[in-house]
This record gives C-alpha cells, structure tokens and sequence, in this order.
C-alpha cells in the first residue's frame, strides 16, 4: 500500500525535503543518505522543493512489501529544440542505503556502493492537458525493486528486463524494459556510499528481441535517434504505436543485423524454466546423481557455483574482451556479488585460498548423453545462444526459476569449463555444461530454425542429435510448473 502526497507535506516517517540550503539542525534528524539524493534532485529542480511523492505507509524495514521508502515525481519542461518533450520524471528511494543504521542495507564503508548502490528512475511523456503525473510509474518501479532485494541480482546499464504486460496495465505495445544511465542524473556521494540512477525505458517486444540477439546498449542508441521512441533522452511514450523497425525497417538490416554478426550478443544467461537429465545413468542409480528428474530431488548448487551463476545473470553484459566464464569468487558486499577490479586472468579457477568450501567436495562427472528441456520461451532463445553468443567463442548459461539447478552453453574459446572437446557433457552437482565445436553450432541451427518463430509449431517438440547423444525438447510451461519438477 501507499500513499500520494507532496515531499514538503508533515508525515511520521517522511520530513520535508531539504535542499542544500536546510538549516543545519532540521539536516542532522533528516536520514542522510536520503538528504544526499535530494540535494541531487534540487539541483535538478530548483523550483520544485516539494514535489508528489509517492510513499510507503508501511517501510519494508518494518515490514511493509515495498522496498522503495519513496518516489518522488517531477516535472520536466524538456527542450523542444531539442526535440526532448515535455514529461514526468520519477526517482526512487530506497535501493541505496538512506539511514546508515543496518535497518535495510548494511553499512560497509563510504567508498564502495550505497545499498545496491543505485537508485531508478523513469521519464513519462505528459499528455496534453495532464496535470498531475500517473502513480503506476511508482509501482513499476517497487515491482523492480522487489526482485532486486529478492534476487539480489543488480541491474547494470544496458540490462533488459522482460516485463511480457503493458507497463501502465494498457494495451500499449510498450511492454518491456532497458536500463541505462539518466542523462542528468549525476553519481551521488554519501555517507554511506556512492549513489547512481539507472532509468527504466520502455520498449517494445521486438526492441526487446533485438537488445537480447544483440545488446542493449546498441538498441539504446537507435531509440536515441528516433525522437517518437525516445529521443536524446530515452523519454518512454506509452501511446508509441510503432517499433524502431517500423518507423525504419533499414535499422533492422542495417544496425541490427550487422551488429549481430560483428559483435555477438552481450547477454551472457538468463533465468529461464529449464531442466536436464541424465541419459547415461540408470534411472534407479542416484548415489551420485545431479541430474533433474521427474521424482527426484535435486541437490542445491554449492555456494561457489551460486555464486559464479548469479554473477553471469547480474551482469547480463559481458564486459570482458577476453571470452572468460565468471569468477567463481567476485568480490561480496552488501550479500550479493559486486564486479573486481577489471582482470582478463578470470577463469572458473578459484583465486582464493579458502578452499574448505562444499564445492570442492562435489565430484564433476563426465556424462555420455543428456537431455536438455525448456519451456516455449526459453527454448527461444537457444538460436540466439548458438549464433549470438558461442560463434563468437562466449558462453551462455540458462539458471532455473523452479529449480536449483543450472545449464551452461561453452564454445572452444571459453577458458575455466570443466566440459571439454573430449567430454563436452559435464555436470557438476546440478550444473551442466555442454561443449559444442563450431560445426555442431552450425548444424543444430540449421535443425532449429524453427524456434525462431515459435507460433508456427505445437508442444511438446523434440530435436535430437543421436550421434552427438543429444537431446533437446521444447515442453509447456506446466511441466517446469509441477511440485515434482
């Protein structure tokens, strides 16, 4: 639940907004993490101390279902020359740490993150004759933070999130979303840390298909350049009624395509429904088994292997020129996985000299045959993993949502795999993954064209590879759905 009301207005939990000229008593009972983001929003708006906030009545820290503690709302005159309208500008609070007490984000020193060490925001083009801005945004935004403080994956610029509904609960097409920087929001420092602001852009299904075979950043830079879709800054016009590729079908060819081919796909793995079983074990035979099976319960990834998975997953970029898996041990702080320094030596070669950790205990088994499942969606995306992500000498890994287990696609080129060309079947506990040369890419593209307009074919589908003793079926979504999966 929350409540509307102006940032100025007397509440239990919410003082007015301060501004750099605060008087000194009134700054030092304000939370000074929230005090510094302020001071950030003043700048930006001089002539709105007190905008519409949205706000929890009930803060998660006591409780509450909402992470977010506030969003306030303003309104921004944008540059008609420019070509940047007039709209809505929405800023969190809550992922970066605004008390400093551990209440919400433990406190680990001023020089790395605050909290999460990022706050969102979103620009609404204003409808004409709007006065007041829409409160869904502020929704919008606590869905994200929920599977931030959920997950405890972060969001990076350049990230896509699938949202599959009409942001504003509309008919629009704009139904997704990218991330990237806000284009005048600067880092904040605080006491607790550095503060970014990542804003939320909404696209469309097909904007969202091309930033995945391709990447974000590069789908990011064309919204930029089609004022209707965005525009300089990324302002999200839910009544767009057209696509990039609509508006200029060369894009497509163009840009997209030939980013394609040129550079790969930067999405490193998702969080899919998926599943795999071992072909080359008797069904009866679990003593050592990791596989997934119907009736079976599979054992948890080790802490190190959890690890190296979320850290694919929350990065979604792969920043490193060197095709490299993860680090098995990223730096933690806060309880969840931060980037180090920039290294090209990261491998699945563990850097660290605590070895007493149950991942050492866990033997890698070498499999003969295995058989890979995935729901319509997931298997969607294998074509973009072959042709996007392993021709160009990456990788690609699928983490289960409804299950603790875990699928990795490695090419030749990937250093660390414990799949090799003489055993491209591996699995260790429930993580498998699976080596595929150049040739065998090539051929199971060809034999999976169809995924890539998956309307045209009913479920369940199977392909198979028996020389290669491979399997892969594309199965309802009810299967990944049963309490025995």
């Amino acid at each position: 639940m929350a409540e509307l009301r102006p940032s100025g207005a007397p509440g239990p939990t919410a003082p007015p907004a301060p501004g750099p000229t605060a008087p000194p008593a009134f700054a030092s009972l304000f939370p000074p993490g929230l005090h510094a983001i302020y001071g950030e929003c003043r700048r930006l708006y001089p002539d709105q101390p007190n905008p519409l906030q949205v706000t929890a009545i009930v803060k998660y820290w006591l409780g509450g279902p909402d992470p977010l503690d506030y969003v306030s709302m303003y309104r921004n005159v944008g540059s008609p020359s420019a070509n940047i309208p007039e709209h809505w500008h929405y800023i969190s609070f809550g992922l970066s740490d605004l008390y400093g007490d551990n209440r919400v984000h433990e406190f680990t020193g001023t020089d790395g993150p605050s909290g999460f060490g990022f706050e969102l925001t979103f620009r609404l083009k204003r409808e004409t004759g709007e006065s007041a801005p829409p409160t869904w945004p502020a929704e919008l935004m606590q869905g994200l933070a929920r599977y931030v403080f959920q997950s405890e994956n972060t969001f990076c610029s350049g990230d896509h999130v699938s949202w599959h509904s009409p942001l504003d609960n509309s008919e629009s097409r704009i139904q997704h979303m990218l991330l990237t920087e806000d284009p005048q929001m600067q880092p904040v420092q605080t006491p607790f840390g550095v503060v970014t602001f990542l804003q939320i852009v909404g696209v469309c299904t097909e904007e969202l298909h091309a930033a995945q075979q391709w990447n974000g950043q590069g789908i990011l830079e064309l919204l930029r350049t089609v004022p209707i879709a965005g525009g300089p800054w990324l302002i999200t016009d839910m009544r767009r009624g057209e696509t990039i590729f609509e508006i200029d079908p060369h894009l497509q060819q163009e840009r997209v395509d030939k980013g394609i081919e040129t550079d790969g796909s930067n999405l490193s793995g998702v969080s899919a429904k998926c599943a795999w079983d071992d072909l080359s074990r008797p069904p009866e035979d679990d003593e050592d088994s990791r596989s997934i099976c119907i009736g079976t319960q599979p054992r948890r990834l080790s802490g190190k292997d959890t690890e190296q998975i979320r850290e694919t997953l929350r990065r979604g970029l792969e920043i490193n020129s060197k095709p490299v898996l993860p680090p098995i041990n990223p730096q933690r702080q806060n309880g969840l996985t931060h980037d180090r320094a920039p290294s090209r030596k990261d491998s699945l070669e563990s850097d660290s000299s605590t070895a007493i950790i149950p991942h050492e205990l866990i033997r890698t088994r070498q499999l003969e045959s295995v058989h890979l499942k995935f729901n319509q969606e997931s298997g969607a995306l294998i074509p973009l993993c072959l042709r996007g992500r392993l021709l160009h000498g990456r990788h690609f890994t699928y983490k289960s949502i409804t299950g603790d287990m875990a699928i990795t696609f490695v090419s030749t080129g990937v250093e660390g795999a414990f799949a090799t060309e003489e055993h491209p079947y591996a699995a260790h506990g429930p993580w498998l993954q699976i080596l595929l040369t150049e040739e065998f890419v090539e051929k199971m593209l060809e034999d999976l064209e169809d995924l890539t307009s998956p309307e045209e074919f009913k479920l369940p589908k199977e392909y198979s590879w028996p020389e290669k003793k491979l399997k892969v079926s594309i199965l309802p979504d009810m299967v990944f759905d049963s309490p025995l999966h």
